[in-house]
This record gives C-alpha cells, structure tokens and sequence, in this order.
C-alpha cells in the first residue's frame, strides 16, 4: 500500500501505511500482555477493527479505499500517539488519561475499559482524523465510509457483549440490573456516538481555534469517561461482584477476548 503524509507527523515517519498501523497495534498488545495492563483489552479490539479494515480495502469495499486508508491511518494514530505519550510519563488528552488510569483498576469489568477507549476514540478522535483526512476539502463526501468504519467496530463489539459470558460468567446479572435505566456502561450506542462524532468533525472543520474546540469537546468526552469508571454505588457493587467472576488475569482475559473478537 502507498505511504500517507500524516498531520503532524514529519516527512519520512514510519506510521504511514494500515500494515504499520497493525503492527504497531501488535507492539501494544504484546507490552500490554507483558506488564498486565488492562489498556490490552481495548487494544484487541481495535487491533481487530483495523484487520477487518485493511481486508475491505484490499476487497474495494469502500468508496474511495486510498482515502480510507489514510483515514484509518490519522485515526490510529491518535490513540497510538496517546498511548506513547502515557507511557512516556507525558499527558494525553484528558479523556484518553482517564482510560489509561482506569486500566490499573482491578475492580472494573473488561467491557468498562473497551468502552473507555471506545469512548474517546469515536467521540473525541474520529471527528478530528476526518477533517485531517479532507485536507480542507468539503466533509461530506467522506461520510459513507466514515459510518463503514463505525460499522465495523459496532459490529465487533455487539460481537463481544454478546458473547461476554466467556469471560465474565454472572455478567447477566449486570444486565438484569440495569435494563430500563439510563446506565451508560450497558446502552452505550456507538451509532449515536457516530452521529456524535459527524457533527463534531463539521465544528472542528469550521472553528476559528481548533485547539480550544478540541479541549472543550475532551472535557465533555471526559465526563462521560467518568460515568463509565463511577456509575453509581448500586451498580458499582455489582460490577464488583461481577469483577470477581472474571478471569483472574489481565493476559487471561486478553486471551479469551482475542479468541472472541477473531470469531466476532
């Protein structure tokens, strides 16, 4: 595939490609299983996004598949920019810290920290990388194949709740609990996220200050960031009950979340 001049990213960087891309992602999986962090489950996931992306270009699948590959591309790389700074001891974005302090937490279930990094990344990093892919160009065009990529990742992540029981065996009784609330960690909508995200990449294209709009809209991020670590003291007991049924191990649930994804 062709190189991609990335924003930000100085001539003759290795990020340029979606086969960089995965294998950067492999490189956070594998230090993830390494030192046990619980950042891997969302780095699975999203590692697995990618794969199913890079197969529909290389299938034409999308409407411009150059394009979306440099999309891809821009997207990534705000998480792996994030992830790099963090373990740098530098800051990220507010709302990418939360979920990277959240991933030392052993009281909070796997789906919490995938919709954590789910959360920033559609709601903070996808209208961004849009506007970055256009280079100036009118956003409307990219529209179709920004809502293919969001498909892509609904898909596997209805996948993953579907099948959670795997790793989190009384996962259910959560469900139960919830069911008919307003409860964030269950009625997370990526599709609503999505839509979210469009019409954040239509102010950031129009904005007389990026960097303020970008800090505005990361607080915002950041607050539903907290809904997803706090959602209460009820529910916090559940989750912590149900914490407890799941695989003892981060590189456990990584494992069995990797399986589920691939069958996803």
């Amino acid at each position: 595939m062709r190189g991609i001049n990335i924003p930000g990213e100085p001539q003759g960087g290795w990020l340029h490609t979606i086969d960089d891309v995965i294998q950067k992602l492999d490189q956070i999986v594998e230090a993830c299983h390494r030192q046990q962090n619980r950042l891997g489950y969302f780095a699975i996931l999203y590692r697995q996004v990618t794969v199913r992306v890079k197969q529909g270009i290389d299938r034409g699948e999308f409407e411009d598949n150059p394009r979306m590959e440099r999309l891809d591309v821009i997207f990534a790389k705000r998480f792996i920019d994030a992830w790099e700074q963090y373990e740098r001891g530098e800051e990220p974005t507010l709302s990418w810290k939360l979920a990277f302090g959240a991933a030392e937490e052993s009281r909070m279930v796997v789906l919490q920290h995938l919709l954590l990094g789910i959360n920033t990344h559609i709601n903070l990093d996808l209208g961004i990388a849009a506007v970055e892919t256009m280079e100036g160009k009118p956003l409307e065009p990219l529209r179709g194949d920004f809502n293919k990529i969001n498909a892509v990742l609904a898909e596997l992540t209805d996948g993953v709740k579907e099948n959670i029981g795997r790793i989190s065996p009384v996962f259910r009784l959560l469900i139960r609990f919830a069911r008919g609330r307003d409860e964030m960690l269950v009625n997370f909508s990526i599709n609503t996220a999505r839509e979210g995200a469009w019409k954040f990449a239509g102010e950031y294209a129009k904005a007389a200050s990026r960097p303020a709009l970008t800090a505005q809209r990361d607080h915002q991020i950041a607050a539903l960031a907290q809904r997803l670590i706090n959602p209460g003291k009820r529910l916090s007991r559940i989750l912590y009950f149900v914490s407890l049924a799941e695989w003892r191990t981060v590189s456990g649930n990584m494992a069995q979340l990797d399986r589920l994804v691939k069958r996803s």
